[in-house]
């Protein structure tokens, strides 16, 4: 009877198996992915179609002042939240790779829940999404010195109405504001004008909601004409002492001068547009 046992322990099956690997390509060798999950591959199929077509065609997305995003540093990109689909998320990357003198990838943070969506939470991961998690967001903004988008307004079970349209909530989300201090990093506000009526809230609409092409509209966005205005950076580098925080009561100031800012620009922006779809 023939031995089966290896003095070098190995097994010659596995053996084999390793060294056939060995001379087989990659399924996507050009396939480039961040430590973060983002696909280059995929990020740019997007980009240069779905994007391409909703920012330039269908949104026909107007940005003012993008000058005012740093072209190097890291820094944390604060706007109004909008309509129940987050194409403002996606068309201020676009703004950021069309109109910026030195284009740069945008990451967007996320709640929690999104990676559980099946198919949605992955799709996402690749195209930027980050999990908002503070140490995820610390790491981005001071040892990676990227750009990270936030909507800092309150979380609430029931969508915006229209009729609540461009009407900010309240800015409850000191943490992530002290993250830029913490990071000695700029925040950029960010008003998003267009988004309310592209993705509006049909489904507070009582019957409208039980209204079959009515749900499936809320998943394409309507072609309203968007406008982005970046806002002069706000510097950070001087509040605190490095490492440390503000008082809680300035950096509850703080939060609610940005939310100020953005919604005296929204107010602007709303009163000086002629049409919802023609701009």
């Amino acid at each position: 009877m023939a031995d089966s046992s290896r003095t070098d322990g190995s097994d010659p099956g596995v053996t084999a198996e390793l060294t056939r690997r060995e001379h087989l390509p990659g399924l996507e060798p050009e396939r480039q992915i961040t430590d973060w999950g983002r696909s280059e591959r995929v990020d740019r199929l997007v980009d240069s179609t779905l994007s391409h077509f909703l920012y330039h065609y269908w949104l026909r997305v107007e940005v003012e002042g993008v000058e005012n995003v740093p072209s190097q540093t890291g820094a944390l990109l604060v706007a109004n939240r909008a309509g129940q689909v987050r194409v403002d998320a996606a068309m201020v990357g676009k703004a950021l790779r069309e109109e910026h003198r030195m284009p740069r990838p945008l990451h967007v943070a996320a709640p929690p829940a999104l990676s559980d969506v099946p198919g949605l939470g992955m799709l996402a991961t690749k195209l930027g999404a980050v999990t908002e998690h503070p140490a995820n967001l610390h790491r981005l903004l001071h040892d990676e010195g990227q750009l990270v988008l936030v909507f800092p307004e309150a979380r609430q079970d029931r969508v915006k109405p229209l009729s609540s349209r461009y009407r900010l909530r309240s800015f409850d989300r000191l943490e992530i504001i002290s993250l830029a201090i913490q990071a000695r990093v700029p925040i950029v506000p960010v008003a998003v004008l267009g988004s309310e009526e592209a993705t509006p809230a049909l489904s507070s609409w009582g019957p409208l909601a039980r209204l079959t092409p009515l749900r499936l509209g809320l998943r394409l966005p309507l072609p309203a004409r968007f406008r982005l205005r970046f806002l002069q950076p706000v510097r950070t580098d001087r509040l605190g002492e490095s490492g440390e925080l503000p008082p809680w009561s300035e950096l509850s100031e703080l939060t609610q001068d940005l939310r100020a800012l953005i919604q005296e620009n929204l107010y602007e922006m709303v009163a000086a547009r002629r049409s919802v779809w023609l701009g």
